[in-house]
């Protein structure tokens, strides 16, 4: 049987959280057990749906690494920057990028709010900020032109709606691979009301 690259890789990565997870809580440790349903095949689902992305990806928060460690290795030829303000969570990211063999990720170790500004063609985040304040990080480090990815849980909805009070968007939301009520937000033409 020939498994693929990106499937040793998932696996390894998996290994990976689940060893560290003891000391740095990447995930919830009662996700651990279905850590590839929970937690991997959202993430898988976000690389897929962002296939025509190109240049510079941000991963804002990037914590254990979802989705921006899944998309570095499905996306090898975009340059992937992780942006985590803990240094335990960033030496992690450290950590799995070379065991990975991943050249395309680059961590960052600061706060959102303080770093300069990435530029990042897309931006991803997952369990970051309600989307009014995420809105404003995701301003900060997009380029002009650029598309955030950003996973949100069952109240996307009210979020979205409550970020139009300072925000001019426009969004699609695409069905979480995990659960029915969650879903992935594809935002552009971010602009500040």
């Amino acid at each position: 049987m020939i498994v693929s690259r990106e499937t040793e890789s998932l696996e390894k990565y998996a290994e990976l959280i689940r060893k560290w997870n003891p000391a740095i809580n990447l995930v919830a440790t009662s996700t651990l057990r279905d850590l590839k349903n929970r937690h991997i095949a959202d993430c898988q689902e976000l690389a897929r749906l962002a296939a025509s992305a190109d240049g510079k990806w941000v991963d804002l928060g990037s914590g254990g690494g979802l989705p921006g460690l899944i998309v570095a290795i499905f996306r090898p030829e975009l340059s992937v920057g992780l942006l985590e303000s803990d240094k335990r969570k960033s030496s992690f990211l450290r950590n799995a990028a070379r065991e990975l063999n991943l050249q395309n990720v680059i961590v960052y170790t600061d706060r959102i709010e303080k770093i300069a500004p990435l530029l990042a063609n897309s931006i991803s985040a997952r369990a970051l900020a309600p989307l009014p304040l995420l809105l404003s990080y995701v301003d900060r480090h997009l380029a002009l032109g650029g598309k955030a990815w950003l996973m949100k849980g069952r109240n996307w909805q009210s979020e979205v709606q409550a970020a139009r009070a300072d925000w001019n968007f426009e969004v699609i939301s695409h069905p979480s691979a995990t659960d029915p009520d969650a879903a992935i937000l594809e935002i552009s033409e971010l602009r500040h009301v």
